[in-house]
């Protein structure tokens, strides 16, 4: 299982240049002008895991496959998208699609491109998103409250069940606060997620600074940091334009280029990493001769729902999992040693995996 990111922004913040970068393509038209992605973008990227290689290494494997996340890059929002403005009401369906909001804020100065408002100010930008998707929200759950009225006099316990939920998201919105701050209990999850309320997304900001900030941000970029933290989301600071000369590189070029510009790893690694946080989401391993692959699951998956995500018959069937801790596989140098070595435990169905196990599924036909 990878996972979906929308890319959303005002126009001409750096998204589609961003999105280019990412996906290593050319399919969205980065131009200086407003909505020039007016068809949602779609590209997948390997997910970049130094494991996996050290993996494959020890176990001869002819194939790295590494999991995937996919990005969209989604049309340029201005205020009003809530009311149709612009192309709003394309926007919010393409929103509700993805798994999380990559919110990209303009952090730079250039004279030469167009800001929608006149200014930057990433701060008001953010703002001005969060407030069209509450919008767009508070209107949904009006809508959909006043249909369940007849469900309701009936007394069925889905529709009183939806009617509690959307009462307190409407609550909340009316507040002034996005939808993701509702307290749900365990019990009311799927119905919650069934909603599909755009402000339930979880956001990661992502602040486009010019080259040379790109190692330490600026004072735009430190706004973000600080509204973030007060939010408890997460921020990443990512020079658009630097990930598009990248992209176009040479790893070795790449490496090099990264030095030069006093950064560690390319914006991709830590946007990848980001998402992953913010979704609570981790990884584990098959390695073997034929190929080495990367899986990305939920924290807390179990042993068969782990291996269900390689195929529904291997959670059906699931009699165990033998595993191996990532560490152990390394330092017994492959399977065998950690037989040897007792580092091999045989897994039933309460397991959870952890991230970095290396499995193997049994399972009956």
């Amino acid at each position: 299982m990878g996972f979906k990111m929308g890319i959303v922004g005002l126009p001409n913040v750096g998204k589609s240049t961003l999105f280019n970068a990412l996906t290593k393509t050319a399919s969205a038209q980065a131009a200086n002008f407003p909505f020039c992605t007016i068809e949602p973008n779609v590209g997948e990227v390997g997910v970049p895991d130094s494991r996996l290689d050290k993996l494959a290494a020890i176990a001869g494997s002819k194939q790295i496959i590494p999991t995937r996340m996919t990005f969209v890059d989604i049309a340029g929002l201005v205020k009003g998208a809530s009311k149709g403005e612009g192309l709003g009401n394309q926007f919010l369906a393409n929103i509700r699609e993805t798994d999380a909001i990559a919110h990209v804020l303009r952090c730079f100065e250039d004279g030469d491109v167009t800001h929608v408002d006149g200014r930057v100010d990433p701060v008001a930008d953010a703002e001005t998103i969060e407030t069209e998707l509450m919008l767009a929200d508070l209107e949904s759950i009006e809508k959909r409250r006043a249909n369940l009225v007849r469900k309701l006099k009936g007394n069925d316990k889905e529709a009183q069940q939806q009617e509690r939920l959307l009462a307190q998201a409407q609550a909340m919105l009316e507040e002034g606060k996005p939808a993701r701050l509702v307290e749900v209990d365990d019990e009311d999850a799927k119905a919650w997620k069934v909603l599909q309320l755009l402000s339930t997304k979880p956001v990661l900001y992502v602040c486009n600074v010019g080259e040379s900030e790109s190692a330490e941000g600026n004072a735009h970029s430190a706004k973000v940091a600080e509204m973030a933290a007060a939010q408890g989301n997460s921020h990443v600071v990512i020079s658009a334009q630097i990930e598009e000369e990248i992209s176009q590189l040479e790893a070795e070029e790449a490496q090099m280029f990264l030095e030069e510009m006093g950064l560690e790893e390319a914006g991709l690694d830590r946007l990848i990493r980001a998402g992953y946080e913010l979704l609570h989401l981790e990884t584990y391993f098959t390695v073997g001769p034929k190929e080495a692959r990367a899986w990305t699951i939920r924290q807390g998956t179990s042993g068969p729902q782990a291996a269900g995500v390689i195929h529904g018959d291997f959670e059906k069937g699931f009699i165990r999992a033998e595993t191996i801790a990532y560490e152990d596989f390394i330092a017994c140098n492959g399977e065998q040693g950690a037989k040897e070595a007792g580092k091999m435990r045989a897994e039933g169905k309460s397991y959870i995996v952890k991230d970095g196990d290396v499995m193997h599924f049994l399972f009956n036909t």
